[in-house]
């Protein structure tokens, strides 16, 4: 039976394999093999956490409003592949320690939300927390991106319990609105589909075209629905 950790180890030396020599590769996992899987087991834990959060905001605050303000989490760890190929476009050593200092983003949350306004909501309630700590804020739906990229970027740090320690882990936050994800989505299929070459500037247009019709419906639907919350709270 193969473990996640055999699971996690096999990935490991595959991406090192393509990156350094055979030697180098041995002595890696000799003394950080075990650190390494641990690392990932914190990240782990800090994801379910991160989204347990969400989850009990988002029951929380409906009970006010009486409706739903996420529409689905989604978490991701970043691959051993990822890591490595990022640790070495930056400069730094592969340590476990090196990854643990330099990586905001090996551990990521995109919370998937209704409108605009839900964003702000469950971002603000999110920090407000006692047990979460403010690194970074990125806001690319006041400041969109030139591609036309939308999204609300938050770097957290949050401790987690385990056996016999408190450790404070990283977490990378993404919020947008149902129309914003599937750009995003669309977008970096169309963008990446021919092993990363160049897209027309005709495409390029396109892609922000599209970003800016988003934009204008999520608007749209922000308004049709505060119209309509005042008609039923006018009993209308």
């Amino acid at each position: 039976m193969v473990t996640r950790e055999d699971q996690v180890l096999l990935s490991l030396e595959q991406a090192l394999s393509a990156r350094i020599s055979s030697e180098e590769v041995k002595r890696w996992l000799r003394d950080y093999a075990i650190p390494f899987h641990e690392l990932m087991a914190y990240y782990r834990c800090a994801m379910m956490k991160v989204e347990t959060k969400f989850r009990i905001l988002n029951e929380n605050i409906s009970l006010a409003s009486d409706s739903n303000h996420i529409e689905s989490i989604k978490t991701r760890l970043k691959s051993p592949m990822g890591i490595i190929d990022k640790m070495i476009r930056y400069g730094q050593p592969i340590t476990v320690n090196g990854i643990e200092e330099s990586l905001h983003d090996v551990a990521g949350v995109r919370v998937i939300c209704s409108f605009v306004s839900d964003i702000y909501l469950l971002a603000e309630a999110l920090l407000a927390q006692d047990d979460v700590k403010l690194i970074e804020r990125k806001d690319y739906i006041m400041n969109p991106k030139q591609s036309g990229y939308r999204s609300l970027h938050l770097i957290i740090e949050t401790p987690i319990y385990l056996q016999d320690k408190k450790k404070y882990m990283k977490v990378e936050v993404q919020l947008r609105t149902l129309a914003m994800d599937t750009w995003a989505s669309l977008e970096h299929k169309i963008r990446y589909k021919k092993s990363h070459e160049a897209l027309s500037e005709e495409a390029d247009r396109e892609l922000m075209e599209c970003a800016e019709i988003c934009a204008e419906l999520d608007m749209r639907m922000e308004r049709v629905m505060s119209s309509s919350s005042r008609m039923k709270e006018e009993g209308r």
